[in-house]
């Protein structure tokens, strides 16, 4: 896009330019429990991609505090919290196939009625489908941090995201991110510090201990073995 100015300039003149996401996309390989899952489940707790603002009152069936998480996995965390906070409504988002269909598989055997999943792009479905002020809480737990310097413009938390994020919170909602390498705990740090309309929760600096509602996974209790730590951030919208 060098000769053009912007994405806009480009597309004016009927060049496409690939635009770069904040995931890869991995297919996997569906079990057949988790195929079962998909098809069992998804029409109740599925929802499809849709290029207009989603009613989350009329998609869960009730009005109440709605937790949005980005990338959540298998799903065993995601479950997990909606299980222990049956008075919050929670929303997943996910682009891995297998995921999609394990989580169903867990949240349909506890008979949650709280819980909605898509398979999409989780900012296509922020700026397009998720009402401004509408989440009490944006969770986004162990994203890729792109190690490599030339691959950081790949991390989803950017100035950008982060702004999109606020736009989505009510005032008083918290975007809660968590990772377990510390140079990207470093550069969420800054990104968000060097944003108003956000306050960081913390009492000293920009890290929290784990809140009682995150669950620790089996990834982090391997890595806190190994003496890896993890770094959580809750940051405030503030205005």
């Amino acid at each position: 896009m060098r000769q053009f100015k912007s994405q806009a300039e480009a597309e004016a003149a009927g060049v496409y330019v690939s635009k770069v996401k904040s995931f890869v996309k991995r297919e996997g390989r569906l079990t057949k429990a988790q195929t079962r899952a998909i098809e069992t489940y998804w029409p109740t707790m599925g929802v499809d991609y849709q290029d207009s603002p989603l009613d989350l009152t009329a998609c869960f069936g009730r009005s109440a505090p709605v937790v949005l998480e980005i990338g959540f996995g298998m799903g065993k965390s995601l479950v997990e919290m909606a299980a222990s906070a049956p008075d919050k409504n929670f929303f997943g988002i996910e682009v891995h196939r297998p995921g999609v269909g394990a989580c169903l598989a867990e949240a349909g055997e506890q008979s949650l009625s709280n819980l909605r999943l898509m398979e999409h792009d989780a900012v296509e479905v922020l700026k397009n489908m998720i009402p401004d002020a509408s989440l009490s809480r944006l969770q986004l737990f162990f994203p890729d941090p792109w190690h490599k310097k030339r691959h950081h413009k790949r991390r989803i938390v950017q100035t950008e995201f982060a702004e999109l994020v606020r736009s989505k919170l009510a005032i008083g909602g918290h975007f809660h991110m968590a990772t377990d390498w510390e140079p990207y705990a470093e550069h969420m740090a800054d990104v968000m510090n060097g944003i108003e309309g956000y306050t960081s929760t913390a009492e000293e600096g920009s890290y929290v201990p784990r809140p009682d509602y995150r669950p620790i996974t089996k990834f982090e209790t391997r890595g806190q073995k190994l003496g890896h730590g993890v770094w959580d951030l809750i940051f405030e919208r503030t205005q």
